[in-house]
């Protein structure tokens, strides 16, 4: 039984009741819509004439709408589904390399976006996203309601505020600040671990929305990793948890890690390091330089055996990292995002036997599972920041 936290407890007010079956009837058609209004009525055991009126108020306020499905030899029966194709929230991956600022609707559908690379100067960064957020609120004028961030870094995400980008070596940078200034929308920012997290929570495999507590390992240039406990984004005093990027694995790692060490995780099995081992493995190292980890990954598929050799060695160090967070936290999976999931076929056997091989026998199995968002888990993320909010209070 979870104890009350009496610091944060909300008391029960008039309209908690409607706000609670208004959020239950929203998210049931979110998760098995197109849906009747008697269906939900049997599932949820409210009266049908609470379920129509919570229905109107929610189609009025445009967040669900009616559909007709197949006819059965008499009228086709009415059913409910989510808004479509009306964007609601702005996204912004932040990444190390390229940033992608898109925009959503209530499903979580992509209907536009733009893709930059990413300026190592905070101001220029800041600059060109404002001018992309802009230029699709002006195309769906007084549409957009919110902006999510996702990006690689320490953030407070109670005060909406980026505290440290190791990377960028961005100090409190004012990016959250000047674009909600600029746009005059809310700014919710996040880790880009946590946001991806989030993202398989609301976007991810059926196996895995259903789990309550899991790991999301999210490998680009650095390492990220996402908690959830309990099917709640688990971020620690001051909203910094989950840095297991840097924990100490070896010695002599093929790079620096963002902090210069070349002792922890993020140096053994981060993108970068694979590119390191594949420049180390061939003659040709002007070739080398200029190929990125999507390029790598093409090479190993092509029967590049450097290729290959650069990204299973790495395998082996993601698999020694998964393995000690098994031994401290235990959780019931733990997925794999970033563009190292694209290449699953290739080392997924080398990242599960390299975790074997570090997690003590007679532990309860952790099931380890690619990601199926791809590249855009983090750009996801971003839309979960906003959406989940909306589904989770719903009070009109």
């Amino acid at each position: 039984m979870r104890r009350i936290d009496l610091k944060k407890v909300n008391v029960a007010r008039s309209n908690t009741i409607r706000d609670i079956n208004r959020q239950i009837i929203l998210n049931y058609v979110r998760e098995k819509g197109p849906i009747s209004r008697a269906d939900i009525a049997k599932e949820t055991d409210l009266q049908r004439s609470t379920v129509s009126h919570i229905v109107k108020e929610l189609t009025d306020f445009n967040l669900i709408k009616e559909v007709f499905g197949e006819s059965s030899g008499g009228r086709p029966p009415a059913l409910l589904t989510l808004r479509s194709a009306r964007p609601v929230a702005i996204g912004i991956d932040l990444g190390t390399v390229w940033t992608t600022v898109g925009c959503c609707d209530l499903t979580g559908r992509i209907i536009e976006k733009d893709e930059f690379q990413t300026d190592p100067d905070e101001v220029r960064t800041t600059d060109r996203i404002i001018r992309s957020a802009r230029a699709m609120m002006s195309k769906h004028a007084g549409q957009i309601e919110s902006i999510g961030v996702s990006m690689p870094a320490l953030v407070d995400s109670t005060k909406k505020h980026v505290l440290f980008s190791p990377h960028f070596m961005w100090r409190d940078p004012q990016i959250v600040e000047r674009l909600q200034e600029a746009t005059g929308l809310p700014v919710t920012v996040e880790n880009d671990a946590n946001a991806a997290a989030l993202a398989e929570l609301w976007f991810g495999r059926l196996a895995i929305r259903e789990v309550r507590d899991f790991i999301m390992v999210f490998i680009e240039n650095g390492i990220g990793t996402g908690i959830v406990f309990d099917g709640q984004i688990y971020r620690g005093t001051g909203g910094v948890a989950g840095e297991f990027g840097h924990m100490r694995i070896g010695t002599d790692a093929p790079i620096a890690c963002a902090n210069g060490s070349n002792e922890c995780w993020e140096a053994f099995a981060s993108e970068r390091a694979a590119l390191a081992r594949y420049g180390a493995n061939v003659s040709n190292g002007a070739t080398a330089a200029n190929i990125n980890f999507s390029e790598l990954i093409d090479l190993a598929f092509d029967g590049d055996a450097a290729a290959l050799a650069a990204l299973k060695e790495t395998a082996h160090y993601i698999g020694l990292g998964l393995g000690n967070l098994i031994q401290g936290l235990s959780p019931e999976a733990i997925m794999v995002g970033g563009t190292i999931s694209q290449a699953w076929t290739l080392v997924g056997e080398d990242i599960i036997a390299a975790t074997d091989s570090v997690v003590c026998q007679g532990m309860t199995g952790t099931r380890i599972l690619p990601s199926t968002l791809g590249n855009h888990s983090a750009l996801m993320g971003a839309f979960s920041l906003i959406l989940a909010d909306k589904f989770s209070s719903v009070s009109i």
